[in-house]
């Protein structure tokens, strides 16, 4: 179980949620809203066993039965809310593992706490099912919204609730956690860390790929190469990023990463300015041969892919629409 202070750069949250805690001011509900790896389910795992810990401390102890128990993914009173349909969590789900079931007093600990992960997930009738719970709960009950976005909540489900926004943690305080906890040298730190955009999570991942350098040259061979390319074989190259164990946006951050430090370049002259430190003389010719306009648009471009890739919109067409944007502005 980790310690409040491992959870890095969430210090203004956890600082709330321990004087919840310290001054016996527990909300009945909470919404941590924040992008994937964020730290929301670390969190909300902490503040559950913290809860249910019987230390009755500011923290887990880690030690007892409930922590272990928590550890281990069996605690009887801390409900993962799950949902069979990948996209949606239904008026049903909410209804058996919420609503039915939170009369049922705690079995063992003091509470009773539901963790609802991507509760941006929830339909309308799921959410005004769960609306009436958080309107009157049972003095024991607890629940934890996890979210990416806050504002696909029902107004009336966020007025009732505690939010507490996940922020970007700063460049320096990453790099730092890398090279103490991973053990990794500085220059993959710093591609890891511009890859994350204040991410924790993400830059952890990136840091503990064992096919870091595979990962990083099939991106950077893919774009130095894209105005030669034929669309269809750049679309092809990038559904295969599952066998990097990414996801289509990570991929795309790569990418991102790549175009500002040709923007710097261009702008500065400066070397040391660049993540992309050993790949100079690429950012010099692509430097060269793009206008500032251009890069900028391209930026915007992978933005906006982004984007449309959370909205669901063809992936095909999405990718297809940045190639030609890439295409047109890169020259």
């Amino acid at each position: 179980m980790e310690k409040f202070e491992t959870i890095v750069g969430m210090e203004q949250i956890l600082e709330h949620l321990k004087n919840a805690i310290r001054l016996g001011k527990v909300s009945h509900a909470y919404i941590f809203n924040g992008e994937e790896k964020s730290g929301k389910k670390t969190i909300a795992k902490n503040f559950a066993a913290t809860l249910q810990c019987e230390d009755r401390g500011e923290e887990p102890c880690g030690v007892c039965k409930s922590c272990h128990q928590i550890m281990n993914g069996n605690h009887p009173d801390i409900i993962w809310v799950t949902h069979e349909k990948p996209n949606s969590i239904g008026v049903d789900d909410i209804r058996t593992q919420v609503v039915n079931d939170i009369s049922l007093k705690p079995f063992q600990g003091p509470n009773k706490i539901y963790i609802i992960s991507e509760a941006d997930k929830m339909t309308p009738q799921a959410q005004n099912a769960l609306l009436k719970t958080i309107e009157e709960p049972p003095e024991y009950a607890i629940l934890l919204l996890l979210t990416e976005n806050e504002e696909s909540l029902l107004p009336t489900i966020i007025s009732r609730c505690v939010t507490l926004n996940m922020k970007p943690v700063s460049n320096e305080v990453i790099k730092t956690y890398l090279m103490e906890n991973y053990h990794i040298p500085d220059y993959r730190a710093e591609v890891c860390v511009a890859f994350a955009q204040g991410n924790v999570g993400k830059a952890i991942m990136l840091a503990t790929a064992e096919n870091f350098e595979h990962i990083k040259n099939e991106t950077l061979h893919l774009v130095k190469n894209i105005p030669q390319l034929e669309v269809y074989e750049v679309v092809d190259t990038i559904k295969q990023i599952v066998d990097f164990k990414l996801n289509v946006n990570d991929y795309l951050d790569i990418m991102m990463v790549w175009y500002r430090d040709v923007l710097m370049f261009k702008a500065t002259n400066d070397v040391n300015n660049l993540i992309f430190k050993d790949e100079i003389n690429s950012i010099i010719k692509q430097a060269n041969k793009s206008s500032y306009r251009g890069i900028e648009i391209i930026i915007q471009a992978i933005e906006k892919a982004k984007e449309r890739i959370k909205a669901n919109v063809n992936f095909d067409l999405i990718i297809e629409l940045l190639l030609m944007t890439i295409k047109e502005n890169g020259k």
